[in-house]
């Protein structure tokens, strides 16, 4: 999820830099509350240091949030790459050199278990109060932003009829033909694509039920040419023809229809997961951060930005301001709403190192 070039970041990738940089005692142990931050991130009030994951989507964050926002106030943008684990370095040294991060819910949960981040005090955020932002995508330690998804895509030269949903991936009787799905190398596998299959209720997915998952997987690893372990790599056998259907990220699958491939995707059984601001703790310019968390929150702003890069607002009232093509793209259009789910980021954080284990176990078997 730090890779989010195609609108996701890399968790697995930072898990073993994340626990190296915080060993045993977290983050915030470290820094002691006098140490001097006349160094740290900000460097002027009219200035904010900003960690994103660049490539498209900062290009994208650039023309619809960062540009305004600095026209608007004055407070200019400067944006940086950080991994994580190497801003989780700076906190614990006491001189972080970033205001605000954009990152996953998932990475700020963990940052949060670690005391990384300063809880947020939603009431400085004008755009959230009435929004009608969901409950799991304001947490203590963060603010969503927008929502990606990976979800199924297919070849409709390659299948007879359009499959609905992940029981129809699974049946490779009626729907023949190689498939695509993610490594725990990538991420996290896609262990709730299999507990669909099998029939689990969207709404009963969690506590995963890792037996269940991974005899369900077992069903299907003779048909998977490959568990593919980078973002790009599943629309690369799709487009090739190398495999009939496969799970990808949202987004992807519209290039490969823009390029004029025979492609198509569904939102059935969409894995859902929002990107977000955190402030890491002893950030120099946290006035700067609200106000730039603030205005990203204007469903205006939300609107802006998912008709230049293909994330979903937070904020219902955005979805109004867009067409009904862009929203047809998006996890959070009133109907796709309807047919995904909100990946659990507390369970993945508790049980990301055991999934990852037994999956490896699993591959190599």
């Amino acid at each position: 999820m730090e890779d989010n070039r195609i609108g996701r970041r890399t968790v697995l990738r930072t898990a073993g830099a994340l626990a190296a940089a915080t060993a045993v005692t977290g983050c915030g142990t470290l820094m002691g509350s006098g140490g001097s931050r006349g160094s740290s991130s900000g460097g002027g009030k009219n200035k904010i240091v900003v960690s994103n994951s660049g490539g498209a989507y900062n290009d994208a964050l650039t023309k619809a949030i960062y540009e305004p926002f600095a026209k608007e106030t004055g407070i200019t943008v400067t944006t940086v790459n950080y991994q994580s684990a190497q801003i989780i370095a700076q906190v614990r040294q006491g001189r972080p050199q970033v205001d605000l991060m954009d990152n996953t819910l998932l990475i700020f949960q963990k940052m949060a278990r670690l005391d990384c981040l300063d809880a947020v005090d939603h009431d400085r955020l004008k755009s959230v109060k009435g929004a009608g932002i969901a409950e799991h995508q304001l947490p203590e330690h963060a603010v969503g932003k927008n929502v990606w998804a990976s979800l199924m895509a297919y070849r409709t030269d390659s299948l007879k009829r359009a499959p609905k949903g992940w029981a129809d991936f699974w049946n490779t009787h009626s729907f023949a033909g190689a498939r695509s799905l993610q490594s725990a190398e990538a991420d996290y596998p896609e262990l709730e694509f299999a507990l669909l299959a099998d029939g689990v209720p969207l709404d009963k997915l969690y506590p995963l039920d890792l037996d269940r998952a991974f005899a369900s997987m077992s069903r299907i690893r003779g048909e998977v040419k490959k568990f593919w372990n980078t973002g790009a790599l599943p629309a690369v056998l799709l487009g090739r023809k190398e495999v009939v259907a496969t799970s990808l990220w949202s987004g992807r699958a519209d290039e490969l229809i823009k390029q004029g491939q025979p492609v198509a995707y569904q939102w059935n059984g969409a894995r859902r997961l929002t990107n977000g601001w955190g402030i890491p703790k002893g950030a120099d310019n946290t006035d700067a951060a609200y106000k730039l968390i603030d205005f990203s929150l204007r469903p205006e702003v939300q609107a802006a930005f998912a008709k230049v890069f293909p994330q979903g607002p937070v904020v219902p009232a955005a979805t109004k301001l867009l067409s009904d093509d862009v929203l047809a793209t998006l996890p959070t259009s009133p109907q796709n709403l309807k047919t995904g789910f909100d990946t659990d980021v507390a369970w993945w954080d508790k049980n990301l190192e055991a999934v990852t284990k037994r999956w490896r176990e699993w591959a190599d078997a």
